[in-house]
């Protein structure tokens, strides 16, 4: 884990307002402390944030905020495989009553689409996927895309 610490005075014109911001949805934020300090030089509000660092994606940078088009970014096999792993998801997701994302995100789903042959270790090589989340969603997103487990 790492910290980052912002400064916006109250005189700010939004420059470090947006500073902040980008950077806030740029990473795996764990937690943001925040102060309120006046002094004879002014009144500002100080945060530290904790975050993850390196969270989005594994190989592959996609635009923050921004719409992406699967079918353009992946080849068409792959794109293929992410519309199937796109339904399996959706299929788990509603088993479970979560969003569908909190079972794998668009971008995990894509890294998984590139794998040809699709098992626990490339799964479990996605950065974002481990431990209890491959139990319990990996495993199923792997029965129901290929009918069996590979084991580890």
């Amino acid at each position: 884990m790492q910290i980052k610490l912002f400064t916006i005075p109250l005189t700010d014109d939004g420059s470090a307002q947006d500073e902040m911001n980008r950077f806030l949805q740029a990473q795996k934020i764990v937690k943001i402390e925040s102060q309120f300090i006046s002094e004879s030089g002014g009144a500002m509000w100080c945060f530290c944030v904790s975050f993850l660092s390196n969270c989005h994606g594994s190989q592959t940078s996609y635009p923050l905020g921004k719409k992406v088009d699967y079918k353009n970014l992946l080849s068409e096999e792959a794109f293929q495989r992410f519309s199937k792993l796109r339904d399996i998801r959706k299929e788990l997701a509603s088993e479970d009553a979560v969003p569908a994302y909190a079972v794998f995100t668009d971008v995990e789903l894509s890294e998984m689409a590139k794998s040809e042959n699709l098992d626990a270790t490339s799964i479990l090589g996605i950065r974002g996927i481990a431990g209890k989340r491959f139990e319990k969603y990996g495993k199923a997103m792997l029965e129901k895309y290929s009918g069996q487990v590979s084991q580890i």
